[in-house]
């Protein structure tokens, strides 16, 4: 018999929790549509839910032509300019940005302030273009310098003093490579200062998903195809147990596990919704009656 486990970990973190909790609040009481820039998650399913209740994502180009709408900030957060369009525009802002994320705008706009006659340079550990990393770049006005890998710290000035800070979903292993790799190289003239802004929430999540995954014999692991922290967690339940396929919606599992497969797991991202898990939950389960 087949025994289908889905992991207790995993799921929206209490950032998106938050955001999607606004959004449905909002929908609750509003008369007139309500907007959200950029997908509230990264999550077809779960956007085309909120959708069919009212909620249509938006991009930063169509903000100044909602004049007196109501518009959701996601838990990404958004840089100044953003609340600065909506005031010209009397839009009102709903905002949902994740506590931990509004604290790391606060501390990186505070060291903007405090250094930006110092010649000294900011820099973020963190995807580039990513909407957390825009609206961490926007506290200093368009100043500090993004890097998303070790060898991309060459662009830096390390006769300089540098401010070191990270997106904060970015794994601890690589921020822990960028801070060696600075340290190892800055000049003895300058100062090197870092900042551990990675949320444990989400960070915590590695080691308990590669321990999931590796107590089972298959893994389903469900996440949206733009999800970065899924494609992370992914890549750590592969390297726990090979036998991990990455799917978005129970639909695309279609045919029944190998044989000898006893015991399979399903867990997912921060962005990934339980209903989604257990919808693929039943769908093994479907698929395997027999076996």
């Amino acid at each position: 018999m087949i025994e289908v486990e889905i992991d207790s970990g995993s799921g929206f973190c209490f950032g998106v929790v938050n955001a999607i909790k606004s959004a449905e609040k909002e929908l609750e009481k509003t008369k007139d549509n309500l907007y959200c820039l950029g997908d509230i998650v990264h999550n077809n399913q779960e956007v085309e839910r909120l959708k069919a209740d009212g909620l249509h994502s938006i991009i930063h180009e169509d903000l100044s032509k909602l004049q007196g709408k109501k518009v959701l900030l996601r838990a990404h957060g958004e840089p100044p300019s953003t609340y600065q369009i909506a005031k010209e525009n009397n839009i009102t802002i709903i905002d949902a940005t994740c506590p931990v994320v509004l604290r790391l705008q606060q501390r990186i706009h505070k060291c903007y302030i405090e250094t930006r006659t110092q010649n000294a340079q900011i820099v973020i550990y963190g995807k580039k273009g990513h909407a957390e990393v825009n609206g961490l770049v926007g506290q200093t006005e368009g100043s500090a310098i993004v890097v998303e890998k070790i060898e991309d710290i060459s662009t830096l000035d390390f006769n300089r003093d540098i401010y070191l800070f990270s997106q904060t979903t970015k794994p601890l292993d690589g921020f822990h490579g960028i801070i060696e790799r600075i340290r190892s190289t800055i000049s003895d003239e300058a100062k090197f200062t870092f900042y551990d802004t990675i949320c444990r929430q989400v960070t915590n999540r590695m080691p308990n998903i590669k321990q999931f995954a590796s107590d089972h014999d298959w893994i389903y692991f469900v996440a949206g195809k733009k999800s970065s922290n899924g494609k992370v967690l992914f890549e750590e339940c592969k390297r726990a147990n090979p036998n991990t396929l990455f799917v978005s919606d129970a639909d695309e599992i279609k045919d029944p596990l190998p044989p000898g497969i006893k015991r399979v797991g399903v867990c997912g991202a921060t962005s990934t919704p339980k209903w989604q898990m257990e919808a693929v939950a039943d769908r093994v389960r479907k698929l395997n009656m027999l076996q």
